[in-house]
This record gives structure tokens, C-alpha cells and sequence, in this order.
């Protein structure tokens, strides 16, 4: 098994998803080991001092204001966590609690926020044995950490609370530590504030919406490629010298991937035939521009991810000085603004998809192909419906492109008066990245079956590499109106599973 090492320079996006996706296995290093019981020595000295220091001897929030007496502070950090653990709704994924748990265990090991190594340690095991707390849709606003998401978490390293075990039943946390040799943490100064600060829950849901954004940019270059195959297009759009004086670096890639798709088509080029026209529709001709602009979109999130991937992220901080400093760091805006940007790009994307989907089935529009794409029109409908579905997972994914980030509502008597939704952006970012594989799906459902009825001409190698492995996995082809469901979920899973660029790149080679 993979395993992830985790030291003290925070951690690459590729260990988040082989810890979330992978449960690949977690050591700490010798390094974060060290850096973990130096910080703790500076807490312990600043303990043992009459000054209040936020976090270590002070309640929390706008509660901050009373000195915690010694003997009261194990009970108030077992408090902060059992209070703060008051989330509600459904559970979130289990991929989402342990990209949570993995990134708050990450800027603990940075040596900046005075938790025991013991500790550490005890969140690698339970992440290691395969137990995934209970956590609840509702219950951050983005500031002060992912603050409910995170204390569910913490609840379980405490042995209290539901979680869910390696077999997939829920059950009390305390049963399933026993079960794998854990012992509860006791948690003393600061140390329950320090597990429930950060952002990671909203930076763990961009790191994977990233990923399968990348891989849906590129399914989306090869269904527009055959959707401009289809409707008998030309490709002298795409040619580099056009992008290289527009110099986005998005738009050149998109474009250069449409071209490895349609390279060696005989169905392009046909826009002057029977039913001529000077310049293809926006929605074909334009597929590299915006696409390319969401990939240039994607950049940017990804930047902002490695970022916060080597922040360490607390209030107070412990810094190398000796200095233990309240901040502001915990605040979500930056992630929740590139999620947010992300869920823009991603309605634009599914939005242009569909007008492709909608030319291909319209006989006005379609250049020869039957109405609907039916075998007998009229007895037949065909892709109607199928269309209806895409162009409600369309008008869906516009509503969920309205920022959360926008928003903002105080809490805390007024203390957080301030806060980022950035989990709720990464949260609809979720369900877009969902309903955006799902219209891709149904473009290429279309297309796919469009390019076979053209008799007579042959596409593009790739594309009938595409064609035959979406055949193989059990997508039918044209033919009279069936049971359509089984298809559409069918053709789902082909693009979810990243089966589509696989097929395509079997002749293209890898796809930019």
C-alpha cells in the first residue's frame, strides 16, 4: 500500500487523494515529530505563566475575555470540541472526512500549533484503521475553521461520537478505537482549539474537484470534437496559429486536444456541402475559447491550492521565536472564492455542451441528421427527452455558479462578524462537478450516435476508438426508442470513471 509521509512543508495535492480516494497509509516524519514537541514545550512554558494567552488559558471566541484556571483546562478543551460537534443533516462522504482529518493533520505536524506528537499520532492511526467520523452537511461558515466539520473529527480521537468503521457500519467511536488497539486522546492547553481551526474541509474538497475537473475539460474537448465531426464541421478553427495570437494558455490546450481527436477524420470540412455555411455555430467554433478559459480557470484554483496545501493554518499560532500569536489565517476567503470561480466554469462548460447537444438533434440545424437522432421519427423520439434532462442539469448547475462567497452572515456574538461560506461553495462545487459529468455524458451519448449514422464517411481514428469502447461498455447505439435510463447511466459512469480520455488517448497519446 501507498504510504504518505507527512513532515512539517505541508503536503502535495497527489497525498490528499491517495489518503482520501487510495486510504493509502500515514507516517509521520522524524522532522514533524520534533517540530511537534518543541512547539508543545513553548505551550507548556506559556501554561505554567499567570499571563492569559488566548487558547491556552482563555475561553474562545467572544467567550475569550475569562482566564481559565489550571485545573479547569482539560475540562475546557474536551468542552470546546463536544460543544463545537453540532452539526446537522446528511453525512458528508467519506472521501470529504478523510481529506478533513489528513489536512488538519498536516498543519499540526507543521511544528505551529502546540498539539502533542501523541496526538499526531493518534489521528494517523485512526485515519490508518480505516475509521471515518460522522460528519454532517451543515455546520460551517468558512471562518474560524471548518469549525463543526472538524469537531466531529476531533470527537472521534476522543472516543465519543458515531463513526463509521473500515466495514462500513456506524458505530460509537470509543468501540471501534478499542477494536483497533487506540487509546482516547486526553486533551490538554490548546489542544482541542487546534484540532478544529482550519480550513481543510473546504481545501480538501478543491483538491478533489480539481482533479476531476481535469479530467472532465478533457472529456469535454473530445465530445465537442465529435459533435463538430458530426454536424460535419470544420477544424481550421483549431489550428495553432489562431490560439498563438490569442496566447491563453487554456484555449491552445482545448483547441490542440480537439485536433488530436479529429486528426485523420473524414467527416470534417463539410460545411460547404449540401447545406453550406460561412463559419460554424459559436457553440462549435468557440468550444477551445471556453473551455480554455475554464482551464485557465482551473490554474488558478490549482495555485491557490498549493498554497493553503503548505499553510499551516491555526489561531494562535506557535512561531519559531517562541511567540504564541492570535491571527486571522483561519479565514476561508481565498479558497472559497477559486470554489466558487470553479462553479462558474463549470455551469459555462455544461451550458455550451448542451447547445452542441441541442444542434445535433434539431433537423434544422443538424445538417442532414434525422430529427431527435430517431430511427423512425415521428413513431420515434429519440434523444428528446435525453435533452430535456441535460438541459435541467444546465439550468441546475447556473443556480449552483451563485457564489457562496458572496455571502456572509456573523456569529458569535458578533466576534465572527465576518465569515467566508467557503464550505458551502465547496459543497455546491460538489454537486456541479457531479451534474457537469452527467451533461458531458449525455453529449457524448448524442454524439457518439450521430457520427454513426453518417454513412459513408469515416471519423477520426480516435473518435471510433471512443466509439467502440463506449459500445463495449454497454451504450447502445441508434436504433428504436428503448429504456433510455440504463443507457444515460451507463454513458455516466464511462466519463465519471475517466474511461472517455482513456479511449481517446489510446490514438491521441496523452491530451494536454
Amino acid at each position: 500500500m501507498h504510504t504518505v509521509v507527512v513532515g512539517t512543508s505541508g503536503v502535495t495535492a497527489s497525498d490528499v487523494l491517495a489518503v482520501a480516494r487510495a486510504d493509502a497509509r500515514i507516517e509521520l516524519s522524524e522532522e514533524a515529530v520534533l517540530a511537534l514537541a518543541a512547539a508543545r514545550g513553548i505551550v507548556d512554558q506559556l501554561a505554567a505563566k499567570p499571563d492569559p494567552v488566548y487558547g491556552v488559558s482563555t475561553g474562545f471566541g467572544a467567550l475569550a475575555t475569562r482566564h481559565i484556571s489550571r485545573d479547569l483546562r482539560a475540562q475546557l478543551q474536551r468542552n470546546i470540541v463536544r460543544s463545537h460537534a453540532a452539526g446537522m443533516g446528511p453525512r458528508v462522504e467519506r472521501e470529504v472526512v478523510r481529506a478533513l482529518m489528513f489536512l488538519r493533520l498536516k498543519t499540526v505536524c507543521s511544528g505551529h500549533t502546540g498539539v502533542r506528537p501523541e496526538v499526531a499520532q493518534t489521528m494517523a492511526d485512526v485515519l490508518n484503521a480505516g475509521i471515518t467520523p460522522v460528519v454532517h452537511e451543515y455546520g460551517s461558515l468558512g471562518c474560524s475553521g471548518d469549525l463543526a466539520p472538524l469537531s466531529h473529527c476531533a470527537l472521534t480521537l476522543l472516543g465519543e461520537g458515531d463513526a463509521e468503521g473500515p466495514d462500513g457500519v456506524v458505530r460509537p467511536a470509543g468501540e471501534l478505537l478499542a477494536e483497533h488497539g487506540i487509546a482516547p486522546v486526553e486533551l490538554r492547553e490548546k489542544e482541542g482549539l487546534a484540532l478544529l481551526n482550519g480550513t481543510d474541509g473546504m481545501l480538501g474538497m478543491l483538491v478533489m474537484a480539481l482533479a476531476d475537473l481535469d479530467t472532465l475539460y478533457k472529456s469535454a474537448d473530445i465530445t465537442a470534437a465529435l459533435s463538430l465531426e458530426a454536424l460535419l464541421g470544420t477544424d481550421k478553427v483549431l489550428a495553432p496559429e489562431l490560439h498563438a495570437i490569442r496566447p491563453h494558455p487554456g484555449q491552445a490546450a482545448a483547441a490542440a486536444n480537439m485536433l488530436a481527436v479529429l486528426e485523420g477524420s473524414e467527416l470534417t470540412g463539410h460545411h460547404q456541402d449540401d447545406a453550406p455555411r460561412v463559419q460554424d455555430a459559436y457553440s462549435v467554433r468557440c468550444a477551445p475559447q471556453v473551455a480554455g478559459a475554464g482551464r485557465d480557470t482551473l490554474a488558478h484554483a490549482r495555485l491557490v491550492a498549493e498554497r493553503e496545501l503548505a499553510s499551516a493554518v491555526d489561531n494562535p499560532v506557535v512561531l519559531p521565536d517562541g511567540r504564541v500569536e492570535s491571527n486571522g489565517n483561519f479565514h476561508g476567503a481565498p479558497v472559497a472564492y477559486v470554489l466558487d470561480f470553479l462553479a462558474i466554469a463549470a455551469a459555462d462548460l455544461a451550458s455550451i455542451a448542451e447547445r452542441r447537444t441541442d444542434r445535433l438533434l434539431d433537423k434544422n440545424r443538424s445538417h442532414g441528421l434525422p430529427p431527435f437522432l430517431a430511427d423512425d421519427p415521428g413513431v420515434d423520439s429519440g434523444l428528446m427527452i435525453a435533452q430535456y434532462t441535460q438541459a435541467a442539469l444546465v439550468s441546475e448547475l447556473k443556480r449552483l455558479a451563485v457564489p457562496a462567497s458572496a455571502d456572509s452572515i456573523p456569529s458569535s456574538a458578533m466576534q465572527e462578524d465576518h465569515v467566508s461560506m467557503g464550505w458551502s461553495a465547496a459543497r455546491k462545487l460538489r454537486t456541479a462537478v457531479d451534474n457537469l459529468t452527467r451533461v458531458v455524458a449525455v453529449e457524448l451519448y448524442a454524439a457518439t450516435r450521430a457520427v454513426e449514422l453518417r454513412d459513408g464517411l469515416a471519423p477520426a481514428p480516435a473518435s471510433r476508438a471512443v466509439i467502440d469502447a463506449v459500445r463495449k461498455a454497454g451504450v447502445r447505439g441508434a436504433g428504436p426508442d428503448r429504456f433510455l435510463a440504463p443507457d444515460l447511466a451507463a454513458v455516466d459512469a464511462f466519463v465519471r470513471d475517466g474511461l472517455l480520455v482513456a479511449a481517446a488517448e489510446t490514438v491521441t497519446g496523452p491530451l494536454r
